[in-house]
């Protein structure tokens, strides 16, 4: 028995001696060989050198080495055929470089930690190229598509689909001009046929939708309302034609079909490798904010590091913390990531305003579709008389000037429709984007008021428009100060008080009589970045506080003067400028006796990857530094949100857009001042503000408010005070909170 022992025992220290020798062979396989033999262990950190290592999986790479990861210039091949060469740092493709598939397809430009970002050409296994702007692996921005099949497309591109103004050229010599939308011909735009024809006109999903004219070589044409199913299509044909407007659905767009292009079958970023030294990296990183996370009161600090492959990611409230890689800077960043989610609640069948959205989509299409004489910016008196206004019906089946519809019976109001759609252009709004915008299939979102008003907001889908609805006090206040609007916002281009594109009014039928009126106004906040903080701010004090702890304030939390913790320093120009429209604004307001309005603020966090990094620097006149001028970082946005063209900062005016810098501030316990002592403590952004309720008079409510409040509180703290001393304390306040940058 001892010897049966004996022998296994050997036996199993052989078989052990055999595995590990194995081990040992197969692991030498894979171990670093260079021209001049390295071992990794005896690098010393930071040096490059140059090496040829096998990797696991089949994977190889040669080229430049540093801490255990590629850095510099190197090639890539992995087993599968995919390869790159280019530069490499820290691990990750970043700068220039080629990465090729196995079917032949090619790119060549920049890369970012993987991605295909900047500027680059991809040539395609079938001959398609694309030769522009890309984003985190998108196609983004201005680029050029020559398709295999002869077809090419110049012009801007949003999320890897035409989006924006462009160019597509059919090979049968066809070629559009105009809007694009999610790939698809959709906005306004002009298609012209090879054989002459030409329609000009409003598009929706590749075909013509809304007002547009259909015009033959000579001369004589055809205008009406345009609709793919006939149903809602109308319009006038000269005298000698007999021609169906569906012909041109039927066969005239057969030829005009938008070539879908080539797809990827995998993402250099999926091919990116999870090298060793990386993930102790991060280990240690997280390891770091878990001990932040410990001693801060924040109940927003999350995962900074979660993997965001596939998704879209956006900064979600900005945590002051001290960069861990930098303990004695006092720049700070905002790390934390959340997906995004829209504001408000999608008004779909069954809720209770889904009617009177239906009829408020009604009336727009109407009155905004409707021929009108050409516009001049110089307008009569009359177009602003009180009694202007003009009553529509709109029976649900049907007129001879409104189309039938599913909702109830009910009456439609303009006001002063000349007035407004004069503004509209005056405001470089397209009438048919405005139509999609509020009218297209998609349904708007309803928010609750965050103020006492009680009244109601809805903002579209694309987040361009917000509805107010409107008291009768409120409509008479808009409609006498119309012309002193009217002036005061043709003569300063970057006004800052709200903009206003329609007042209407739906009144139901039947036994309800229900009124309720309306402006559609510009919605500050459309924009790609995330909004990560918000103030409404009036510079009085009473009841000037949100009221909420903490852990309960996020990004769609408006704060108020009590709660400011920032200044806002803007660049010498901007300030300026700035100064200059606040008071040319107050002034105004001032005149038309209107008080109680506030100044509404919302900024992003800037990602700040070090106190070093440079901020592209931008004018009042929209250019940039040149001296400052870097590449610029993707902001953190959902996939439709992405920015029109990531070579250059999104179109940039006073209060859109606008570079800044916030310092913290904090406010002393014992201290009466609104505005809290500087701290020293800065962090990039970009702003959007604008003043916002100009529409309440100083009227006998308001006066009886102001001789109440003040025997019960300091009259210098109340809201409700002459116009006169609120535009003096609003500016003075202002002023305080807005610096200039040194």
């Amino acid at each position: 028995m001892s010897k049966k022992l004996g022998f296994r025992k050997a036996l199993e220290s052989r078989i052990k001696k055999s595995q590990v020798a194995a081990k040992k062979k197969a692991i030498s396989i894979f171990t670093a060989m260079s021209v001049a033999h390295v071992d990794d262990e005896d690098q010393s950190p930071g040096e490059v050198r140059h090496v040829e290592k096998a990797l696991p999986k089949g994977d190889f790479y040669t080229g430049q080495w540093s801490d255990n990861l590629p850095h510099g210039e190197g090639k890539y091949l992995w087993p599968d055929g995919c390869m790159y060469v280019g530069e490499w740092f820290k691990g990750k493709m970043m700068g220039k470089g080629e990465f090729s598939w196995p079917s032949g397809a090619t790119y060549e430009g920049e890369f970012n930690s993987g991605y295909m970002d900047g500027k680059g050409t991809y040539t395609g296994f079938s001959g398609d190229t694309y030769k522009g702007s890309w984003v985190m692996n998108f196609k983004q921005g201005e680029g050029i598509y020559s398709y295999a099949n002869g077809d090419r497309y110049e012009g801007q591109w949003r999320g890897g689909l035409q989006d924006g103004h462009g160019k597509y050229l059919w090979k049968n010599g066809n070629h559009y001009t105009g809007q694009w939308r999610n790939g698809l011909m959709s906005g306004n735009g002009t298609l012209i046929w090879s054989n002459g024809n030409k329609y000009d006109g409003s598009w929706e999903d590749g075909f013509p939708r809304g007002n547009g004219n259909f015009r033959w070589p000579d001369g004589s044409f055809y205008v009406g309302i345009w609709g793919k199913d006939g149903k809602d299509q109308s319009g006038s044909l000269p005298n000698n034609l007999d021609w169906d407007p569906q012909q041109m659905f039927l066969e005239d767009l057969k030829d005009c079909k938008v070539c879908p292009g080539e797809k990827l079958s995998i993402l250099p970023s999926q091919k990116m490798p999870n090298w060793p030294a990386m993930a102790k990296k991060n280990e240690g990183r997280q390891r770091r904010l878990s001990k932040l996370h410990n001693h801060s009161s924040s109940s927003v600090v999350n995962d900074v590091f979660a993997a965001s492959e596939g998704n879209s990611w956006v900064d979600d409230g900005a945590v002051w913390i001290p960069d861990p890689e930098n303990s004695d800077t006092r720049a700070f960043r905002s790390p934390f990531k959340k997906m995004v989610k829209k504001q408000g609640q999608t008004i779909s069948k069954g809720h209770k305003n889904y009617e009177l959205m239906l009829n408020l989509q009604l009336g727009i299409r109407h009155s905004v579709g409707r021929p009108g004489p050409a516009i001049s910016l110089d307008l009569k008196p009359s177009a602003f008389d009180p009694k202007e206004k003009v009553w529509t019906k709109f029976p649900p089946e049907g007129s001879k000037h409104t189309p039938p519809h599913q909702s109830c019976d009910f009456k439609w109001k303009d006001y002063c429709p000349l007035v407004f759609r004069t503004l509209r252009k005056l405001f470089n709004v397209d009438a048919a984007d405005y139509m999609l915008s509020i009218c297209g299939n998609d349904a708007l979102r309803e928010l609750s008021s965050p103020g006492k008003s009680g009244m109601f907001f809805y903002l579209t889908n694309d987040d361009r428009y917000m509805i107010k609805t409107m008291k009768k006090a409120e409509v008479k206040v808009l409609i006498r100060m119309l012309p002193a609007y009217y002036n005061h916002v043709r003569s300063f281009q970057n006004t800052l008080v709200t903009k206003f594109y329609g007042l209407h009014c739906v009144k139901l039928t039947g036994s309800a009589q229900k009124k309720v009126r309306f402006v559609i106004m510009e919605n500050l906040f459309c924009t790609h970045y995330a909004i990560h903080r918000r103030f409404d701010l009036k510079g009085s004090s009473h009841g000037r506080t949100t009221c909420k702890p903490e852990s309960e304030v996020d990004p769609t939390t408006t704060l108020k003067d009590l709660d400011l913790n920032y200044i806002f320093r803007l660049q010498k120009l901007w300030f300026q400028e700035f100064c200059r429209q606040v008071e040319r604004d107050c002034d105004f307001l001032e005149q038309e006796r209107i008080m109680d309005y506030s100044l509404l603020i919302g900024f992003h966090f800037r990602e700040v990857s070090s106190p070093n990094d440079a901020t592209e620097v931008v004018t009042p006149t929209g250019h940039q530094d040149p001296e400052n001028e870097g590449t610029p970082q993707q902001p953190e946005a959902s996939k439709d949100q992405l920015p029109a063209d990531p070579s250059r900062p999104p179109s940039t005016r006073l209060g859109v857009n606008t570079p800044a810098r916030v310092e913290k501030t904090v406010r002393k316990q014992d201290s009466e001042a609104l505005v809290g002592e500087p701290t020293g403590v800065f962090c990039d952004v970009i702003l959007f503000f604008g003043i916002i309720d100009i529409l309440q008079d100083y009227d006998i409510t308001k006066k009886l408010e102001h001789a109440y409040k003040s025997m019960q509180y300091d009259p210098t703290s109340i809201s409700a005070v002459d116009p006169k001393q609120y535009s003096k304390r609003f500016r003075d306040f202002i002023f305080k909170v807005f610096v200039e940058d040194a």
